[in-house]
């Protein structure tokens, strides 16, 4: 008989980083960093802890950055307001959100809701600014590593849009 404690016994037991840099590997975002790199980008975080039900952050508030989630669960949604809540995403460790943030000044689209108590490393608009002044290759692999993430979720959007559409223009003609 397995005994489900001993797969979870060792795991990162022999881990020198600390868990703050544990979470930003696991982020594509700084995919293909050095370990100097990483240091550099641990001095620039900020970490904030949320508790369940908790906002992260509101529809239309100023968006300042983005969070990569360390521990805990949050949601992403549209329409509490009246009730009606959206549920877009439901997002967990090494999970991150609220990247458009740093590309523009634009209000959010969407709530962020710890959904249980949470741990979060927020990067910022202001922590990206202050890196490109001092290392410009470092913040330009950033942007050139957001730059693609945002373009695969483009992507992923307009597929879903493409189903969407094909599903409706299928229910039209079969209605005649």
């Amino acid at each position: 008989m397995k005994n489900a404690v001993w797969p979870n016994l060792f795991r990162g037991w022999n881990r020198t980083e600390s868990d703050t840099v544990y979470t930003l590997k696991q982020v594509p975002v700084f995919r293909g960093f050095s370990k100097r790199e990483f240091a550099e980008l641990e001095k620039l975080v900020h970490h904030r802890s949320y508790a369940a039900q908790d906002y992260v952050f509101k529809n239309r508030a100023p968006g300042e950055g983005m969070y990569i989630i360390m521990k805990g669960n949050v949601k992403i949604t549209i329409g509490t307001r009246t009730g009606s809540e959206s549920i877009l995403a439901e997002l967990t460790h090494g999970d991150f959100f609220g990247e458009l943030a740093l590309f523009d000044d634009e209000p959010r689209s969407a709530n962020a809701i710890a959904t249980e108590d949470s741990e979060l490393i927020g990067f910022f608009t202001a922590d990206l600014r202050s890196l490109q002044d001092r290392n410009p290759e470092l913040a330009n692999k950033i942007l050139f590593n957001l730059g693609g993430m945002l373009g695969e979720r483009l992507r992923g959007t307009n597929r879903l849009l493409l189903e969407a559409q094909s599903v409706k223009d299928n229910g039209e003609e079969s209605s005649d």
